[in-house]
Parts: C-alpha cells; sequence; structure tokens
C-alpha cells in the first residue's frame, strides 16, 4: 500500500509530518529525508498496531498534485 504523507517546515526549522488516510499517525525530524523516515516507521507500527487489534487497515485514498503558479 502507499499512503501519501505531508511533510511541512514548522517555524522553529525542523519538519513535521502527517498523513491524511491515517489520523493521529505523525513524526518530526530536523531534515525533510529524517521525517520521511520517521513517518515511514511510524506508518508501519501504527497499521501493524491495527492489525494485531483485529482493526480494519484503512485503504489509501489522499493523492497529491503540485500545482504551478506565475509568480506576482
Amino acid at each position: 500500500m502507499r499512503y501519501l504523507i505531508i511533510i511541512e517546515q514548522a517555524d522553529d526549522g525542523g519538519y513535521g509530518a502527517w498523513a491524511p488516510d491515517l489520523p493521529g499517525v505523525v513524526a518530526l525530524g530536523d531534515t525533510p529525508e529524517a521525517c520521511e523516515r520517521e513517518m515511514m516507521e511510524a506508518v508501519a507500527f501504527h497499521l501493524e498496531g491495527l492489525r494485531i487489534g483485529g482493526e480494519p487497515i484503512p485503504s489509501p485514498s489522499a493523492f497529491a498534485s503540485i500545482v504551478d503558479v506565475p509568480a506576482a
């Protein structure tokens, strides 16, 4: 499965990530790459917990697109 994750830069210079299809699954990192690695672990941990608990695994439904906008 492939889940969309969003990585955003925080005011303090660090990075945070979240997944629209997996509410509550978040991660932090000093760089985008570190944040992505932490998020991959968080998603895997969350999904394993759902499996162990007999809970349904959400199907990925979010997707992303980049929109180019002319500079003002």
